[in-house]
């Protein structure tokens, strides 16, 4: 399998010098992430809403290595606040972000992470719209947890993501659908060992609709996060059995992935929300969604060939 392969090179010094130095390299990676800056991404945003489609926006970049990194990664959030909230945009479009960005993995980092994104959540709040605390490995996950339940003691909005393929995610989803918390499932994108993973793909797809079932049968406001049509199509499934209206769950896909289905579903009534990432350190973000998908993979290889 070549995911595993790809991930492993994400996290390699060595890969991102090569990858980022091929001259063809900014153009794929263009398909997933539309701009650097926020006056490169505006006109996207603009573009979707006008659309019919919501966002969640992620300022990508996980290499924090110094708290005033972690600080100069709020204020970029803050920043884009400040552009929605001039084109009015509050309410149809979010922030995700990784604590990892926010200073997690650094000396007192669970603290320095929460002081970081508080602002943030409470910025967002100020122009109608929210915050979603993106998962990453499996050894972050009970401080973000953490941090998560803090926040929603006074931005009960504020949602969280959790990963199918970990062992541990059954267990979270019953406690987070309980709560009536906003919950983003997802496969999962990280290198995860088998000890706490699993490992094949028909093994996660039974996992996420075990755990699709218990969020659309909780209290809370359950995101489904997949390009996968048969997912897709059992949680519709699945909400219905629950009977929860179109409003009370949504759909989450990439910026630049299956783009058409993201226009079907948002035409036929349902919440459709475009996951857009941007930002000068892309190098992570990009190899991961060459792991998600053989295809991703094929479009970067095919287009190496033919425009280097």
């Amino acid at each position: 399998m070549l995911g595993p392969v790809i991930l492993a090179a994400s996290r390699s010094d060595r890969m991102r010098r090569l990858i980022s130095a091929a001259p063809v390299t900014k153009q794929v990676v263009d398909r997933f992430i539309p701009g650097e800056t926020v006056a490169d991404v505006v006109p996207i945003v603009e573009e979707l809403t006008a659309g019919g489609l919501e966002l969640t926006m992620d300022v990508v970049g996980e290499d924090i290595t110094t708290p005033e990194q972690a600080a100069a990664a709020r204020d970029a959030y803050l920043t884009l606040i400040d552009r929605l909230a001039e084109l009015e945009l509050g309410e149809r479009v979010e922030m995700s972000v990784k604590l990892s960005m926010f200073g997690q993995a650094l000396e007192a980092g669970h603290e320095l992470a929460l002081a970081n994104v508080r602002p943030v959540v409470e910025a967002a709040a100020a122009i109608g719209t929210t915050v979603t605390l993106d998962a990453e490995d499996h050894t972050t996950l009970d401080s973000m947890f953490a941090i998560h339940e803090e926040l929603r003691k006074d931005f009960p909005q504020t949602g969280c993501v959790i990963q199918a393929y970990l062992f541990r995610t059954e267990a979270d989803a019953r406690r987070l659908a309980a709560s009536g918390s906003r919950v983003r499932l997802v496969k999962g994108a990280y290198k995860e060992p088998a000890e706490v993973a699993y490992q094949q793909k028909h093994e996660i797809d039974k996992a996420y609709v075990r755990i699709l079932r218990t969020l659309m049968e909780g209290e809370g406001y359950p995101m489904i996060g997949s390009h996968d049509p048969r997912l897709i199509s059992i949680g519709q499934e699945l909400a219905r059995k629950a009977g929860r209206k179109l409003d009370e769950y949504e759909f989450q896909m990439l910026y630049g992935i299956r783009s058409d289905e993201h226009l079907r579903l948002a035409a036929e009534g349902h919440r459709m929300r475009v996951y857009t990432a941007y930002g000068t350190d892309w190098y992570g973000y990009f190899m991961r969604r060459l792991a998600e998908k053989p295809a991703n993979l094929r479009f970067f290889a095919r287009s190496m060939l033919t425009r280097g």
